[in-house]
């Protein structure tokens, strides 16, 4: 079904991104980098320390890809090999998880509805039951509560106030979800458990967190996001206003606060015309009519205004705007169409509802806060 060269380049993508990951993993894990020097180098021993990160994290997105490529064959439809892509930035100095994430192409037309659902919510499903695993173990295998003085020595030292910014050092505060909370309230040891800035040197609670990271963004129910396929099932007739509105919601979230009554003329008058172009710019390829878009836009602008005026410190995260960037302008927020409007079998739909209920599970509203 596919060449040898198909499977040699592939599989040199996945050896690169493990790689990549793992170095990634080196920095968040040890403070360690493959460009350091001295105790800060990340040698062959924390090379292999670093693979507990590594392994579950792509092997995550491994099973997430495969889910898609078994039921794709399953139904006949022509796709590639998963495309992992290596994304570490370390050389850079720059913070990474070491991949850009992994994807396959669909190489042949789909019309039909059910195959659509099918490929689309087999990757997050068997992705989320390899990543509460992972989260299963890190949470019940935790070590003793003096292991963070092995990476942070300097807590140890009575008159240490903290790291600062003047130090070079940056503090990556991660976001509760509600499994991830759950299952630390059910089976953390709170005596071991760390505060979440600290997850990153715990690799299989990293690993789990960003795995749930990663699933709650392909289910949004967005255009041919995993959770658009999804959605184009269940609601045959409803998929592009549920779509629309899911993507708004977003937008809307991602961008309150930017356009503050709190900062001055001359800013505003920066930030308005540019902030407006931007969410022109997300709208652009969508089919409604001009007016539409620009009523869409301008109710954005002028809500998030007003709502902040009220409540001075509201503000969602601006983190998203690039992801809602990539969909609007890249991915597209509507979904191809197919011929008839048969619903799904009664199975599919108790499925399908239970994609919705792990996106609202694993889903962040603020989940990397980097300092």
């Amino acid at each position: 079904m596919y060449s040898k060269k198909e499977y040699l380049k592939h599989g040199l993508l996945f050896i690169v991104t493990l790689i990549t990951a793992t170095f990634a993993g080196g920095e968040w894990l040890f403070g360690r980098s493959i460009m350091g020097s001295g105790e800060h180098f990340l040698n062959w021993e924390y090379f292999l320390k670093s693979l507990h990160f590594s392994i579950p994290f792509i092997g995550i997105l491994l099973i997430h890809e495969l889910g898609h490529l078994f039921t794709s064959i399953y139904h006949k439809v022509k796709s590639s090999l998963p495309y992992f892509v290596p994304g570490w930035l370390g050389f850079i100095g720059a913070p990474s998880i070491g991949t850009f994430g992994a994807i396959i192409q669909m190489k042949s037309f789909i019309n039909s509805r059910k195959k659509f659902f099918d490929i689309g919510i087999a990757g997050p499903l068997a992705g989320f039951v390899i990543a509460i695993g992972v989260l299963w173990f890190g949470f019940t295998n935790l070590p003793e509560a003096d292991y963070i003085y092995q990476i942070h020595p300097e807590y140890l030292d009575p008159d240490f106030e903290g790291h600062s910014a003047e130090d070079g050092y940056i503090t990556l505060e991660i976001g509760y979800n509600l499994l991830f909370y759950g299952m630390e309230k059910l089976l953390a040891d709170p005596e071991k458990m760390p505060v979440m800035s600290e997850i990153i040197h715990f690799p299989y609670l990293f690993a789990g967190y960003l795995a749930l990271f990663f699933t709650a963004l392909n289910l949004l129910p967005i255009g041919q996001l995993d959770g658009g396929h999804i959605i184009f099932g269940l609601f045959p007739k409803r998929h592009k206003e549920i779509s629309l509105v899911a993507y708004t919601a977003f937008i809307f979230y991602a961008g309150l606060g930017i356009i503050n009554p709190f900062h001055s003329i001359d800013e505003l008058l920066i930030r308005m015309p540019l902030y407006i172009g931007f969410l022109y710019v997300c709208y652009r390829r969508t089919s409604l009519p001009s007016q539409t878009k620009w009523t869409i836009i301008l109710m954005i602008v002028s809500v998030q205004y007003a709502l902040v005026n009220i409540w001075p410190g509201l503000e969602g995260y601006s983190g998203w705007l690039l992801f809602g960037l990539l969909l609007g302008r890249l991915m597209g927020i509507e979904h191809p169409e197919v011929s008839g409007f048969k619903n799904l079998d009664k199975n599919r739909q108790i499925l399908g509802w239970l994609a919705i209920l792990i996106f609202i599970l694993c889903f962040t509203p603020q989940p990397f806060i980097m300092e």
